[in-house]
């Protein structure tokens, strides 16, 4: 008999005024270290950067998904998290028996049953490990994104509506990437 496979999903990048939404989904094996893990959050860059590795050369599968900035500004962020989340699950190439999300409401039309865990990144290692994936890989987005549009900070705030980021909103404008459906100012 098959063993319960249970996928992890995540998101990061609800909050920010610029960028995509990205979502993680992860599949761990019983064998996964997970004391390395925990909520993204709560792990400094470099033992995110760390565990980041190990999750994509020992988890069972693993998918990224990004929604963009315009499409969060059509449908809004809430949806747009949820997109980005079913995107990600739908990208996992092993047969899934159940998706755990991080919040407390599951994307519409997942393909398998679904469950929403409040606090859930800090809960469950499968969803700790998607926080991570997709935390580091919007960091690393949102970094190369400061290179394109140099001058607002993204290489330091990724986006979050800091007061330096606001600050340089109000000088320069906003850029390509800016979430026009948020109260930029």
């Amino acid at each position: 008999m098959r063993a319960h496979i249970i996928c992890g999903i995540d998101e990061a990048g609800r909050g920010p005024l610029a960028g995509p939404v990205v979502a993680a989904a992860v599949v761990l094996g019983k064998d996964f270290p997970t004391g390395i893990l925990a909520d993204s959050k709560a792990l400094s860059p470099a033992r995110r950067s760390q565990a980041e590795t190990v999750i994509r050369e020992k988890a069972l599968a693993w998918s990224i998904a990004e929604v963009s900035h315009k499409e969060i500004d059509r449908i809004n962020i809430l949806q747009a998290a949820l997109a980005a989340m079913k995107k990600a699950l739908l990208g996992i190439e092993i047969p899934v028996d159940e998706a755990l999300i991080d919040g407390n409401i599951c994307p519409p039309g997942c393909p398998v049953p679904c469950r929403a865990i409040v606090r859930g990144d800090s809960l469950v290692p499968e969803i700790m490990a998607a926080s991570i994936l997709a935390k580091t890989h919007r960091d690393r987005l949102m970094q190369a994104l400061a290179l394109t549009y140099p001058g607002y900070g993204f290489e330091k705030h990724k986006g979050y509506p800091t007061a330096a980021h606001r600050a340089a909103i109000v000088k320069l404008g906003p850029c390509p990437i800016h979430r026009m459906s948020f109260r930029l100012r």
